[in-house]
This record gives C-alpha cells, sequence and structure tokens, in this order.
C-alpha cells in the first residue's frame, strides 16, 4: 500500500508516533512498527510518485528508529579497537543488495537476531546506485525499515562502496573528476552513510619505475578525499574511511605496495585521521569468473596476502586490517578462513542475487522477462562469443533496477517469504562463519552512534532530487 499524502500517513500514524520536526518523536505503539504500518511506510518511501511523500515517508522511517533504537552509525572505532588488539579476530560481511533491497535486509536481521549478530554493513557502490535505481537517502530508509520490521536494535552501518576515481576521467581533468566524488560523498552522507570507501586504486599506473610512484596518484587522491569527508562528517560521528591499493581482478597486492602508499598517504593528512582498512587483491574478481555453460569458474584465492597485509597495517599503522572484494562466489568452505587471516571486512554481493535469480521460487515467467529486458536494453555490452549464459550473467545484477524494480517488489508474498527464508539461512551461515556471532556485546562496547535527528526539508530535497551520472569507465561492485 502506497500512502497518498502527507495527510494519509499522518492519520495512518495518529496514536502510534508523535513526530518531532526538529527533535525526538516518541512512538507509543511499538509493536505497530513490527506489521503491514512499517511495510507500508517502506512502500511509500520507494514508489510514491509524489516526491514529498516519499520524503515525508523516509522522515517518519528515521523519526521511528531514532526513538526505538536503531541508528545509523560509523565502524570506525571497532576497526581501531581491533588495530590495538583489543577485540577479534573477526570479519565483518558488507553486504550489497542490489534488488528485494527491504525482503534481503529483513532476512538478513532475522538472522542477526538469532544469532546475536552486531557487526555488520550494509553497502552500495557508485555504479549500483545508478543500475539498480537507489539513491543513498532511499536505501537508508529501507534498510531501517526493515530493521524496524523484525524488531532489530543497536546500531545500523551503512557503507558506500567503492566510490571511484575513473583513471581515463581523473588523468584528463582531476578537478572535474574529484568534484563528482565530492558530490557523492556530500549525498552520501547527508542520507546516513557513515562509512566510506575510496576507490582511487585505479590511478595505480603499474608501469612506473617505483612502488612510490605507481602509488603516487592514488595516494594523492585518497588523502584528499579523507580531508574532504573529516570536513563534512556531522558531529558527533567519525566516518570509517577505506582505502585500496589494488585492482580486483588485477595482480596480487604486497605488502611492499601497502607500505608505499601509505608512506606517501599519511604525511598527506595534515594530522586528519587516517583511514583504518586497505582493501587489497588476493585473486578473485567481481561476481566470479563465468564460463560459457554459466557455471563460476574457482578461484584460487591467496590468503597470505591477507594475514601479511593485515598484520602490517595492525602492528605499524593501528588499522583494523585489510578487505577482501569480490567474495561472495567463493565455495562456502572457504568463508572461515577469512577470520583466520585477519582480514576485517569482506565484500559479498553476487553469490546473494544468484540465490534469488536461481532459487525454485522465482517464477520462470518473470525471470525470463527479465533476461529478455537485459537482451534488448544492455545488447551492446555483449561481446562477441559470448554465449546467452555468459551475458545474462554478467548482466543480471542491471534487471533489479529501471522499469523492472517495481515488478521485484510485486512479486506474490508467498515467493518473498520462500526467497526470504533462503537467503536468512545464507546470512546465518555467512555470520557462524565469519566469526561475528554473538558480536553485539562488541559492538556495543565500541561503537556509540550519536543521536540520529533526521530534516524534513532534507528528505523531501533528496526525494525531488534527479540525479544522473555518467557510467564509470570501470564499474565495479563485487
Amino acid at each position: 500500500m502506497i500512502y497518498e499524502n502527507s495527510v494519509a500517513l499522518e492519520t495512518a500514524l495518529k496514536g502510534i508516533l508523535e513526530p518531532a520536526p526538529h527533535g525526538r518523536a516518541v512512538v507509543k505503539e511499538p509493536a505497530a512498527f513490527r506489521g503491514p504500518l512499517t511495510d507500508s511506510l517502506v512502500e511509500t518511501a520507494v514508489f510514491s510518485e509524489r516526491p514529498e511523500v516519499r520524503g515525508w515517508a523516509r522522515f517518519f522511517l528515521k523519526q521511528a528508529a531514532e526513538a526505538l533504537g536503531v541508528r545509523l552509525a560509523s565502524i570506525h572505532t571497532l576497526y581501531a579497537a581491533v588495530g590495538r588488539g583489543e577485540c577479534g579476530p573477526f570479519t565483518v560481511p558488507a553486504m550489497n543488495i542490489r534488488g528485494l533491497t527491504y525482503d534481503t535486509a529483513r532476512a538478513f536481521y532475522r538472522a542477526a537476531r538469532r544469532t546475536d549478530c552486531g557487526a555488520y554493513i550494509f553497502e552500495i557502490a557508485r555504479t549500483e546506485m545508478n543500475y539498480t535505481s537507489q539513491r543513498p537517502h532511499e536505501y537508508v530508509a529501507v534498510l531501517l525499515g526493515a530493521a524496524l520490521r523484525e524488531g532489530f536494535r543497536g546500531p545500523l552501518f551503512v557503507q558506500g562502496d567503492h566510490f571511484q576515481a575513473s583513471a581515463k576521467g581523473y588523468f584528463a581533468d582531476p578537478e572535474k573528476e574529484l568534484a563528482g566524488l565530492r558530490a557523492l560523498i556530500e549525498e552520501a552522507l547527508a542520507a546516513g552513510f557513515y562509512n566510506i570507501d575510496i576507490d582511487s586504486s585505479t590511478l595505480v599506473v603499474l608501469d612506473r619505475p617505483t612502488l612510490s610512484a605507481q602509488q603516487q596518484d592514488n595516494a594523492a587522491v585518497c588523502a584528499e578525499l579523507t580531508h574532504f569527508i573529516r570536513e563534512k562528517e556531522p558531529g558527533g560521528v567519525r566516518v570509517s574511511i577505506g582505502g585500496e591499493i589494488g585492482e580486483v581482478g588485477g595482480h596480487n597486492s604486497t605488502v611492499e605496495e601497502f607500505e608505499a602508499f601509505m608512506e606517501d598517504y599519511l604525511p598527506l593528512l595534515g594530522g586528519a585521521e587516517p583511514i583504518k582498512k586497505i582493501s587489497v587483491q588476493t585473486g578473485t574478481s567481481h561476481g566470479g569468473v563465468v564460463l560459457p555453460d554459466g557455471s563460476i569458474a574457482r578461484v584460487k584465492l591467496d590468503f597470505d596476502v591477507l594475514k601479511a597485509i593485515s598484520s602490517v597495517a595492525r602492528e605499524r599503522y593501528g588499522m583494523g586490517g585489510t578487505v577482501q572484494h569480490g567474495a561472495s562466489t567463493l565455495p562456502d568452505d572457504l568463508f572461515h578462513k577469512f577470520p583466520e587471516n585477519g582480514a576485517v571486512e569482506v565484500h559479498l554481493a553476487t553469490g546473494f542475487q544468484n540465490l534469488v535469480y536461481d532459487h525454485p521460487s522465482l517464477p520462470a515467467d518473470f525471470k525470463a522477462r527479465v533476461y529478455a529486458h537485459l537482451d534488448r536494453t544492455f545488447a551492446s555490452e555483449r561481446k562477441a562469443g559470448e554465449t546467452d549464459e555468459q551475458f545474462h550473467y554478467k548482466t543480471r545484477k542491471k534487471g533489479f533496477g529501471g522499469p523492472l524494480k517495481r515488478e521485484w517488489w510485486g512479486l506474490s508474498a508467498t515467493i518473498r517469504e520462500e526467497l526470504g527464508a533462503a537467503l536468512e539461512e545464507k546470512f546465518a551461515f555467512l555470520i557462524g562463519q565469519l566469526g561475528v556471532a554473538g558480536s553485539r556485546e562488541t559492538v556495543e562496547r565500541f561503537v556509540a552512534p550519536p543521536p540520529l535527528i533526521p530534516d524534513l526539508e532534507a528528505e523531501i530535497a533528496a526525494a525531488s532530487a534527479v540525479v544522473v551520472e555518467k557510467a564509470e569507465a570501470n564499474p565495479r561492485a563485487d
């Protein structure tokens, strides 16, 4: 159900939520947010044709979340504690949710409550925002709604993944490229993305003579954007920032490359708080390598890279450790190795997407419509000799957005419940393997989220904004 106007929204919340335009709302009936009311608020926040109504719905979801103990937070202090040796080992799952976002997040929160998990991240990459039609304010509202619906309480960590510089754009016009990233960062911070991964590893030039020269532009841009984030971060928030030294899918990272990056990066900060994690390449690729029959090639992942660089990151720089990208399609028997080898965070995306697309409950005719849409819309992306299976696997991440977004949302309750149950079990498995089961107490000890005071005018303005970004030269997400 979509509420038609703000009066309808206020009527639906009468006696349940007493909003406060510039302060803390009061929830009189907490149980109401664990039912269809939240479903309708989230649906309105996403699909209302009137921007001001979308803004009102997002505002009310944030007010309810604040009153009921769900607060947007930075994971910075937790990673700093890992760097000091005060907690861990564990690997935080950072999950990119491309479609069925509300149902998928609800499934995670059910698993989190079952396992007492508090260390987790929901994230979305710059490219994903575009092809899944999910801007930051909407994404945050849906995640908050999912937490309310499942009765989850505690910090909600939302991250901007792969806020990436285009090498072509940067080397042609550095200021123009950086201006686009600054605008994206401001939009994300305003929405509540208090965790941001700067990806300027695209600017590494491997044919330069020294490691320092190779990492020079990467370090400079990472430092520039670290400064910018520190200037713009809200009061009471120390945003968690990550850097990256190796292009996922390229050659494996080394300790020497990491040290060269840090030795260039740190002097440029001028005393600003530095990154607390570093993304490296260990042999994976985003989405996996697709074979002609549509299956995924087995990857040989070098865990020694994670272990060696994490050790130096913690002992020399006080960081939480390394970050692994492109991991969600790995065999299940490898996930326990991430905490064993010092990875502080692992990015997971395609595996959840695959579970949804390949689940027997997803109607065959619906899947065929999605693939037909991909054939029409993204025909220019098909490579010579590529099979249908390879093309559809490569592009189906783009089948969640645009004209199909509403159709995914409109799948029957039975189908969505069956998909949600499968996702819940997958999340519970990963929580156990990554060592974050029982992490709620540790998170509460080291993370103190600030009060969430939503701004109605800002929510309406964000809902009204039309954001059109040029496709990046190196689109990436796990």
